[in-house]
């Protein structure tokens, strides 16, 4: 497993980068509700990429539902074009750059089961092994977020020079020493916090496909979208203003998770044989 080519890793890594520091970028711009709504085109971007370079084919529930997602995703974006909705006064800009980094995190996830299926061939039937694979991607990833490093900053407008001093200010902060120009309450309590929960989350789905499928597994996952929205709209801790969700919001909710849920329903036979 160790011998697979690296280049498809190394293009995984890229992928996943670029998605991480498209998202982080959108998502401190945008409202909290609108991120779980807007990340899920990632089912949509992952549906083409599949067809396109996997040559896979798909049923026509599943190709409604990608279309429900992505009216969901439709309406929800629009909700912002009156004031007072919930995405007004967000610039355009940002939520196609969370629905972008969604679509790199998609082409990312195609290019994982490519290894899957090529690595089977080379392994003689034998599918690489989930550890090694996001080992693999996870190390490129962190490799090209560091040479992105001097890019993103410039777009930020931070000065290669500065750069240092804000990883020596983003270290501080983190630990919560010395004097902070910003608010670093909470940390590290809170970004230790986010890596656990997001550590259990994940360990948890991974043992609930090992205990009975990747369909319950992703009904779950699904179930964590409306929760998310509402979690993320009342006035919590550190997000002290909240949101108010507007009926057009809601209703682009409501039809994306519609689409989620029929695209994810168990297969007929003869849907079986079509796929």
């Amino acid at each position: 497993m160790l011998a697979l080519p690296k280049s498809r890793f190394a293009a995984i890594g890229l992928l996943e980068a670029l998605g991480v520091a498209a998202g982080m970028s959108a998502g401190a711009m945008l409202p909290g509700p609108a991120i779980p709504i807007l990340s899920q085109s990632f089912l949509v971007w992952q549906l083409i990429f599949s067809v396109f370079l996997l040559r896979r084919t798909y049923s026509l529930r599943q190709i409604t539902g990608c279309f429900l997602v992505t009216s969901g995703v439709i309406i929800a974006v629009a909700s912002g074009a009156n004031e007072g909705h919930i995405l007004s006064g967000v610039k355009l800009i940002w939520p196609v750059l969370m629905i972008a980094s969604s679509a790199l995190q998609a082409g990312a996830s195609i290019l994982k089961e490519s290894v899957f299926v090529d690595g089977a061939k080379r392994l003689k039937g034998k599918r690489p092994d989930i550890f090694v694979v996001n080992s693999f991607g996870s190390g490129f990833q962190a490799l090209f977020v560091f040479l992105l490093l001097p890019l993103l900053t410039n777009l930020r407008g931070i000065k290669l020079a500065e750069l240092s001093a804000y990883l020596n200010g983003g270290a501080e902060c983190f630990l919560n020493v010395g004097e902070s120009l910003i608010d670093c309450g909470g940390a590290p309590f809170l970004p230790l916090l986010f890596i656990l929960v997001n550590m259990a989350f994940n360990i948890s789905l991974l043992n609930l496909v090992k205990m009975s499928s990747a369909l319950v597994a992703s009904l779950t996952a699904t179930s964590a979208v409306p929760i998310s929205i509402y979690i993320l709209s009342l006035p919590l801790p550190y997000i002290p203003q909240g949101a108010k969700l507007s009926a057009s919001f809601i209703i682009g909710g409501v039809v994306l998770l519609s689409g989620l849920i029929l695209y994810n329903l168990p297969q007929s036979s003869k849907e079986s044989k079509t796929d």
